[in-house]
């Protein structure tokens, strides 16, 4: 009984392995963005019918990040440093709205199609629209559902332009929601954030990095 107890859970973790990467696969050459979705589609594909053997979303972001090291390697490496740098020129254009980044770009998870997430805090939605306007940026408004606690979730206006040959998707949340960040769909943990500030310090150390192991490599 207890070593067929055991060969159940071992076969139930294989498959969520097989699961979390064939997920992942979807997200990068699929361009799924919903955790969810890519799972539901893995399992089709794979013909696995029983939710127990779904993989958290946690468990899919580790296959994605493994996936874009092993396949992508040094252009996903450019690629989101480029979205970085266009982050942070964003971050410094809408300063007076106290704009965080979050998302791939921030987790690094980010592919060529993913937008720039900014956060930006105020109490008048309609002033982000006034500045976009007065920018003269034409922007799509849409909406975007967010959890900010356990107990707390609601719709918030999502604005959607393109700059540089980039996405951008500024979802303005209340002034109050700077406190504490809403919570991520990946693991339901207050999501993480980057000022312009935190950001331009994570971009002196990749560029350490890089250096590190274009130094190492050579040697």
């Amino acid at each position: 009984m207890h070593r067929a107890r055991q060969h159940a859970e071992t076969r139930t973790r294989e498959r969520r392995r097989r699961l979390a990467h064939e997920a992942a696969r979807l997200m990068v050459e699929g361009g799924i963005r919903d955790y969810h979705q890519a799972k539901r589609k893995a399992a089709e594909r794979l013909g696995f019918h029983d939710d127990a053997s779904l993989p958290r979303n946690s468990e899919v972001e580790d296959a994605l990040r493994e996936y874009q090291r092993l396949f992508l390697g040094d252009s996903h490496v450019g690629d989101l440093r480029v979205r970085r740098e266009a982050a942070l020129q964003a971050l410094e254009f809408f300063a007076r709205f106290d704009p965080r980044l979050v998302g791939p770009v921030l987790d690094g998870t980010a592919d060529r199609r993913t937008p720039v997430n900014l956060q930006l805090y105020c109490d008048d939605a309609d002033a982000v629209a006034r500045f976009l306007e007065e920018a003269g940026i034409p922007a799509e408004l849409r909406s975007r559902r967010l959890r900010l606690d356990r107990m707390r979730e609601g719709e918030f206006p999502a604005w959607l332009f393109s700059a540089q040959e980039l996405g951008f998707e500024l979802t303005v949340l209340p002034t109050l929601a700077l406190r504490q960040a809403p919570l991520s769909a990946v693991d339901e943990k207050p999501m993480k954030r980057a000022s312009a500030t935190q950001l331009r310090q994570m971009l002196v150390e990749d560029e350490v990095a890089a250096y590190g192991a274009s130094i190492g490599g050579g040697g």
